[in-house]
């Protein structure tokens, strides 16, 4: 299974992520402080700006597909490739 590393900018912390855990996984495995509430992609507290790379996240339903494309929610997104993630952003269609 391929690893990939996530660099938080706004920490700035990078960690080695498996394709096969989440984000939020991740961080929890090491100790980073990643807000979080529901784990199943609906509240959108776990959200971070994509600034490079890609995810897949199924099951993100807080997300339309479009700004899927800009977020990734952690406790969902998987990565697909080396990333760059500002975390604390959310799409303007909600209110932090």
């Amino acid at each position: 299974m391929s690893t990939h590393t996530v660099e938080f900018i706004d920490a700035p912390i990078t960690i080695t992520v498996s394709e096969s855990e989440t984000i939020l996984q991740a961080c929890l495995r090491e100790g980073i402080n990643q807000e979080f509430s529901c784990r199943v992609g609906m509240c959108l507290a776990c959200s971070a700006k994509i600034i490079e790379g890609t995810v897949i996240q199924p099951g993100a339903r807080g997300l339309t597909e479009a700004q899927a494309e800009d977020y990734a929610l952690t406790c969902m997104a998987r990565p697909q490739s080396d990333l760059k993630l500002k975390r604390g952003c959310y799409p303007d269609s909600i209110t932090p």
